[in-house]
Protein backbone atom coordinates (compact mmCIF):
# COMPACT_ATOMS: atom_id res chain seq x y z
CA UNK A 1 0.00 0.00 0.00
CA UNK A 2 1.72 2.87 1.33
CA UNK A 3 4.19 4.65 4.25
CA UNK A 4 1.55 7.30 5.34
CA UNK A 5 3.66 10.61 7.02
CA UNK A 6 4.13 9.76 11.11
CA UNK A 7 2.20 13.37 12.62
CA UNK A 8 3.77 14.86 15.78
CA UNK A 9 3.85 16.23 19.11
CA UNK A 10 1.06 19.23 18.77
CA UNK A 11 -0.74 17.24 16.27
CA UNK A 12 -4.35 17.04 17.61
CA UNK A 13 -4.88 13.53 16.31
CA UNK A 14 -2.26 12.47 19.48
CA UNK A 15 -4.58 13.84 21.90
CA UNK A 16 -7.75 12.05 21.08
CA UNK A 17 -9.48 8.95 22.02
CA UNK A 18 -9.66 7.39 19.09
CA UNK A 19 -13.20 5.48 17.54
CA UNK A 20 -13.59 1.74 17.99
CA UNK A 21 -13.64 0.00 14.22
CA UNK A 22 -17.08 -1.74 13.64
CA UNK A 23 -15.91 -3.58 10.22
CA UNK A 24 -13.33 -5.05 9.04
CA UNK A 25 -14.09 -3.74 5.67
CA UNK A 26 -11.17 -2.63 2.86
CA UNK A 27 -10.63 0.42 3.93
CA UNK A 28 -9.78 -0.76 7.40
CA UNK A 29 -7.30 -3.42 5.95
CA UNK A 30 -5.47 -0.65 3.64
CA UNK A 31 -5.23 1.30 6.70
CA UNK A 32 -3.79 -1.84 8.31
CA UNK A 33 -1.25 -2.09 5.56
CA UNK A 34 -0.18 1.30 5.68
CA UNK A 35 0.67 1.10 9.43
CA UNK A 36 2.71 -1.93 8.67
CA UNK A 37 4.37 -0.70 5.60
CA UNK A 38 5.06 3.10 7.69
CA UNK A 39 6.13 1.08 10.68
CA UNK A 40 8.89 -1.14 8.42
CA UNK A 41 10.01 2.16 7.13
CA UNK A 42 10.98 3.53 10.12
CA UNK A 43 14.22 2.79 12.08
CA UNK A 44 13.91 1.78 15.35
CA UNK A 45 10.40 1.54 15.62
CA UNK A 46 8.46 -1.17 17.65
CA UNK A 47 4.93 -0.26 17.26
CA UNK A 48 2.52 2.41 15.69
CA UNK A 49 -0.82 3.22 16.40
CA UNK A 50 -3.18 4.78 13.66
CA UNK A 51 -3.70 8.87 15.18
CA UNK A 52 -0.10 8.85 14.96
CA UNK A 53 -0.91 8.92 10.81
CA UNK A 54 -3.29 10.93 11.56
CA UNK A 55 -6.27 8.42 11.58
CA UNK A 56 -8.05 8.45 14.47
CA UNK A 57 -9.42 4.70 14.72
CA UNK A 58 -8.29 1.85 17.21
CA UNK A 59 -5.55 0.07 15.23
CA UNK A 60 -2.42 -0.74 15.91
CA UNK A 61 0.99 -2.76 14.98
CA UNK A 62 3.59 -3.88 16.71
CA UNK A 63 7.40 -5.29 15.97
CA UNK A 64 8.76 -6.48 18.70
CA UNK A 65 10.96 -9.12 19.52
CA UNK A 66 10.84 -10.39 15.83
CA UNK A 67 7.38 -10.48 16.15
CA UNK A 68 4.64 -8.53 13.79
CA UNK A 69 1.32 -8.32 15.45
CA UNK A 70 -1.63 -6.55 14.21
CA UNK A 71 -4.44 -5.90 16.61
CA UNK A 72 -7.90 -3.65 15.85
CA UNK A 73 -9.74 -2.29 18.76
CA UNK A 74 -7.08 -3.59 21.26
CA UNK A 75 -8.04 -3.74 24.91
CA UNK A 76 -5.86 -4.97 27.84
CA UNK A 77 -8.02 -7.48 29.89
CA UNK A 78 -5.32 -8.87 32.02
CA UNK A 79 -2.25 -7.06 33.48
CA UNK A 80 0.24 -8.31 35.98
CA UNK A 81 0.72 -6.36 39.22
CA UNK A 82 4.38 -6.55 38.73
CA UNK A 83 5.67 -3.01 37.13
CA UNK A 84 8.75 -2.45 35.50
CA UNK A 85 10.82 1.02 34.70
CA UNK A 86 11.84 1.06 31.05
CA UNK A 87 13.34 3.92 28.90
CA UNK A 88 10.59 4.85 26.19
CA UNK A 89 10.52 6.65 22.83
CA UNK A 90 8.03 7.29 20.26
CA UNK A 91 8.12 7.97 16.61
CA UNK A 92 5.86 11.06 17.06
CA UNK A 93 8.15 12.89 19.43
CA UNK A 94 11.57 12.08 17.83
CA UNK A 95 14.84 11.92 19.71
CA UNK A 96 13.42 12.58 23.18
CA UNK A 97 13.23 9.27 25.49
CA UNK A 98 12.48 8.91 29.27
CA UNK A 99 11.80 6.27 31.85
CA UNK A 100 8.42 4.88 32.28
CA UNK A 101 6.91 2.59 34.92
CA UNK A 102 4.64 -0.21 32.46
CA UNK A 103 2.75 -3.46 33.50
CA UNK A 104 5.51 -6.29 33.57
CA UNK A 105 2.82 -9.03 31.45
CA UNK A 106 -0.29 -7.96 29.97
CA UNK A 107 -3.09 -9.95 28.06
CA UNK A 108 -4.32 -7.78 25.03
CA UNK A 109 -7.76 -8.85 23.47
CA UNK A 110 -9.09 -7.09 20.05
CA UNK A 111 -9.44 -8.13 16.39
CA UNK A 112 -6.80 -9.55 13.63
CA UNK A 113 -6.56 -7.86 10.56
CA UNK A 114 -9.07 -9.91 9.11
CA UNK A 115 -11.74 -9.35 11.61
CA UNK A 116 -11.48 -12.23 13.62
CA UNK A 117 -11.26 -12.25 17.41
CA UNK A 118 -7.67 -12.57 19.23
CA UNK A 119 -5.96 -12.75 22.25
CA UNK A 120 -2.22 -12.25 22.93
CA UNK A 121 -0.48 -12.67 25.67
CA UNK A 122 2.67 -11.16 26.11
CA UNK A 123 5.86 -9.40 28.65
CA UNK A 124 8.51 -7.48 29.33
CA UNK A 125 9.21 -5.73 25.68
CA UNK A 126 6.24 -6.61 23.80
CA UNK A 127 3.67 -6.13 26.81
CA UNK A 128 5.67 -2.34 27.02
CA UNK A 129 4.98 -1.71 23.36
CA UNK A 130 1.59 -3.23 23.50
CA UNK A 131 0.56 -0.64 26.44
CA UNK A 132 2.42 2.37 24.84
CA UNK A 133 0.33 1.95 21.22
CA UNK A 134 -2.85 1.51 23.30
CA UNK A 135 -2.06 4.65 25.54
CA UNK A 136 -1.90 6.45 21.56
CA UNK A 137 -5.65 5.30 21.29
CA UNK A 138 -6.21 6.85 24.40
CA UNK A 139 -4.66 10.25 23.66
CA UNK A 140 -1.98 9.46 26.20
CA UNK A 141 1.78 10.04 25.12
CA UNK A 142 4.71 8.35 27.32
CA UNK A 143 5.75 11.75 28.29
CA UNK A 144 2.44 12.03 30.27
CA UNK A 145 3.65 8.95 32.09
CA UNK A 146 7.34 10.05 33.01
CA UNK A 147 6.76 10.77 36.96
CA UNK A 148 9.74 12.91 37.09
CA UNK A 149 10.35 15.12 34.02
CA UNK A 150 13.91 15.98 35.16
CA UNK A 151 14.63 12.06 33.69
CA UNK A 152 13.23 12.93 29.92
CA UNK A 153 16.18 13.62 27.70
CA UNK A 154 16.96 14.28 24.05
CA UNK A 155 18.92 11.95 21.88
CA UNK A 156 19.91 12.98 18.84
CA UNK A 157 23.13 12.53 16.29
CA UNK A 158 26.05 14.28 17.02
CA UNK A 159 25.54 16.54 13.47
CA UNK A 160 22.22 17.55 14.31
CA UNK A 161 22.70 18.05 17.58
CA UNK A 162 20.84 21.32 18.79
CA UNK A 163 22.27 24.38 20.90
CA UNK A 164 20.99 24.60 24.38
CA UNK A 165 17.83 27.44 23.97
CA UNK A 166 16.32 25.19 21.21
CA UNK A 167 16.37 22.27 23.59
CA UNK A 168 14.71 24.44 26.62
CA UNK A 169 12.48 25.06 24.14
CA UNK A 170 11.48 21.67 23.22
CA UNK A 171 11.55 20.56 26.89
CA UNK A 172 9.14 23.13 27.48
CA UNK A 173 6.52 22.17 24.52
CA UNK A 174 6.61 18.14 26.47
CA UNK A 175 5.13 19.89 29.72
Amino acid sequence: MARREIVTLGHPTLRVKAKKIHRVDESIKALVQDLIDTLEATPNGAGLAAPQIGVPLRAIVTLADGTRRVVINPEIVEESEEEVEGEEGCLSIPGWYGPVWRKQKVTVRGLGPSGKPLKVKTEDFEARVFQHEIDHLDGVLFVDRIEDRSRLHRVEPEEEASDDEDEVADTEALA
